[in-house]
């Protein structure tokens, strides 16, 4: 009861504390209305700024060739010197946007607002409308309408003023757009700014992600984003609703933002035996910054659970030693809740700190990717989140990524005394921009664990070596070394091209012989995408091709395969497959709706005690238990064609703490052609609707 009171108390705190500021506020004051009341200056404003908009702005020929009809939409600011500069514009057409900045840059200097008698700057959001409407003539008729009282307004043309910002103050000024965080990963929201940072001419390092901000904010403006969706009245309920964080402070060196996070939906699989599905998670997230070069990040998050059938299935055939009964695919070890439910809690955290413009170190506990396709054959972030340190250093046309991770292996049969094994991974992944079009990516990885007490390796420490030769002077057993190339090509302004091409294990005489030996492990990715395609603003197209064969990844000392908590490092589906994916993206203001389509070829083992052999899907078993040495093919074993579609469709409730409205519609066809208990025809469609903060990516095409 007490923290209930505490709590109701600290809100009716923070509305009073909203609600005061508008007393001490005083807007800015236009020429000719000195002589005002406050209580009339706004008006007095937005009528002077709307006289000279309309007396000077000069249509361009354009806007009457082609009978336009629409609007422009602004952001512009007052400073605290009663400068009046332009912050933002949005419009059809090149011509309009240079008209508006040239009427803005003819303002006549203004008197500066000011809060508490200090002068502060104020932000406004204007929409112009096209053609012109006579200001006058607008404020005569509305003057005639009886059902309007009083128009406080640009009349159709000026909308909401939204908040103050002023750097002599203790106001919030939205530092997270140029600090060194990371822009939590999700490919919907990546595809906002995925186009900027692949144009011709910009140059830029996409494969390695998450991205922080003050890389990615050299090509594309975070700030003016999140300005044109501001929704929100100025009351204190609705800014934080729709357009701020919870809690957001700032001081001379500090600030840290604090946003509740949620993941409820509700729905129905057409398949299973219960009722509905659901997810019901709660948390908080908190990022901040220490100085210019020291940020920090913290996400908590406790869940309970129950999915697709399908989806429970896999979640249970990845059980850990203990009796636990799962792990849910990407965040973390689940027990029991109620009886055919999961409850499971996952933590996220790490600081970021840059001591010099070209390298950035981080530590934490989360998750990495490496590619620019949906899917990556480097590194993924389908596991569980693990402890991590990365170093991005940045030179020339290079940019260098150096990842060391603390892995674990769950399975009963390396527990000692109820502790999970853990074992350790080194990544480099050098990218290099040969010029604005090509960019090639070499990439090296290596796994191993604490045999004969070898604990961290620091011969993995050295960030300039080439593993294999590290991995061959400690012994053949002593770590398992993968090896990787990459490639992106700007075709044009609108069309990239992507791969990967991944190695494990290579036999050139057997290549030679033609024979499909198992020793060459290898798999390879092909991929395109297409920026405002068709020419639809905002409209992201993907085709994306995948296969790697049989063995990759995989280990005759089964600890050192490429995993960690029983799920792939790299791609979802272990190994022994092949997929193509159709992917369409498209957002509009606070909208979003994204489409995907797979279709794939995958081979399982059969495990059915007459056959247990392994046919090189699953990493989880030595490739000394092949069946054979030589025909190896994609899809041997249980060959299964599996189909997965899914549509999402949603709307974005508050854009700084990506919490949206969604709603979600899965087809998921998985057609062997051998049955076992593990490997069954399936045909299922899972319904869902939720209210989600959207901060990682979910991967339920398994």
């Amino acid at each position: 009861m007490k923290k209930l009171f505490l709590f109701i108390f600290t809100i009716i705190t923070f509305n009073s504390f909203s609600q005061n500021i508008n007393n001490y506020e005083k807007p800015p004051v236009f020429p000719d209305c000195e002589s005002q009341s406050i209580d009339n200056l706004k008006a007095c404003f937005n009528n002077k700024l709307n006289q000279h908009i309309y007396s000077n702005f000069k249509v361009p020929q354009i806007v009457f060739d082609e009978n336009y009809k629409g609007d422009i939409k602004i952001l512009f600011e007052v400073d605290n010197e009663g400068g009046v500069s332009v912050l933002y514009i949005d419009s059809v057409y090149d011509e309009l946007k240079e008209e508006t900045k040239r009427v803005f840059d003819s303002l006549p200097k203004v008197t500066p607002g000011t809060y508490n008698s200090r002068p502060i700057s104020f932000q406004y959001s204007l929409t112009v409308k096209i053609p012109l409407v006579n200001p006058e003539t607008v404020q005569s008729e509305i003057e005639k309408t009886e059902t309007i009282k009083k128009v406080t307004d640009l009349d159709e043309i000026v909308s909401t003023e939204f908040d103050s910002i002023n750097k002599n103050i203790v106001k919030y000024q939205n530092l997270e757009y140029s600090s060194q965080l990371n822009i939590p990963f999700t490919h919907t929201y990546y595809a906002r700014f995925d186009a900027n940072m692949n144009g011709l001419g910009t140059n830029s390092h996409t494969a390695s992600k998450p991205f922080i901000y003050d890389e990615v904010a050299k090509y594309y403006d975070f700030e003016a984003e999140k300005k044109a969706l501001i929704k929100g009245s100025d009351s204190w309920w609705s800014k934080k609703l729709w357009d701020e964080h919870l809690v957001q402070v700032q001081g001379k060196d500090y600030w840290f933002t604090i946003d509740p996070v949620f993941d409820l939906q509700v729905g129905k699989d057409t398949e299973a035996d219960f009722n509905t599905t659901y997810n019901n998670t709660r948390g908080f997230y908190v990022q901040g910054g220490l100085g210019k070069k020291f940020n920090f990040s913290a996400s908590v998050f406790e869940s309970q659970g129950r999915f697709a059938q399908y989806f429970n299935d896999y979640a249970e055939s990845l059980k850990a030693f203990g009796p636990d009964p799962a792990i849910i695919p990407g965040r973390g070890i689940a027990k029991r809740f109620k009886e055919d439910s999961y409850d499971y809690p996952v933590a996220e955290a790490y600081i970021s700190y840059s001591p010099a413009e070209f390298i950035n170190v981080q530590f934490g506990h989360g998750k990495n990717f490496i590619g620019d396709g949906y899917r990556s054959l480097f590194q993924s972030d389908v596991t569980s989140p693990y402890p991590f340190l990365k170093l991005n250093t940045k030179f020339w046309k290079i940019k260098y990524t150096n990842t060391w991770m603390w892995l674990k292996d769950v399975r009963p049969e390396v527990v000692v005394d109820k502790a999970f094994l853990t074992k350790y991974m080194a990544n480099h992944y050098l990218s290099w921009n040969v010029s604005k079009r090509l960019n090639i990516g070499l990439f090296e990885s290596v796994i191993w664990n604490n045999t004969n007490d070898r604990g961290f390796d620091i011969n993995y420490l050295n960030p300039l070596i080439f593993f294999r030769a590290i991995e061959f002077e400690t012994g053949q057993g002593a770590g398992n070394a993968v090896v990787g190339a990459s490639a992106k090509y700007k075709w044009n302004n609108k069309v990239n091209l992507y791969g990967q091409f991944i190695l494990d294990e290579f036999s050139l005489n057997d290549v030679k012989a033609g024979n499909k030996s198992w020793k060459n492990k290898f798999g390879y990715q092909l991929g395109v995408k297409y920026y405002n395609a068709f020419k639809v603003d905002n409209l992201l197209l993907q085709f994306e091709y995948n296969q790697v064969r049989p063995y990759t990844y995989s280990h005759n000392t089964i600890v050192l395969n490429y995993a960690h908590n029983n799920q792939p490092m790299a791609h979802l589906w272990g190994a022994n497959f092949k997929e193509a994916i159709l992917i369409g993206r498209y957002n509009y203001q606070r909208w979003f709706a994204d489409a995907k389509f797979i279709v794939g070829l995958r081979g399982f083992d059969f495990n059915d005690g007459t056959d247990d052999f392994s046919y090189g899907g699953d990493l989880y078993r030595d490739y000394n238990d092949r069946p054979f040495d030589s025909g190896v093919e994609i899809g041997q074993g249980i060959k299964t064609k599996t189909i997965n579609a899914e549509l999402q469709a949603g709307y974005i409730i508050n854009p700084v703490s990506n919490l949206k409205l969604f709603t979600n519609i899965s087809y998921r066809n998985f057609n062997p052609d051998a049955t076992t208990l593990t490997t069954f025809k399936r045909n299922t469609v899972w319904l869902s609707v939720g209210v989600r903060t959207d901060l990682f990516n979910w991967y339920i095409d398994n």
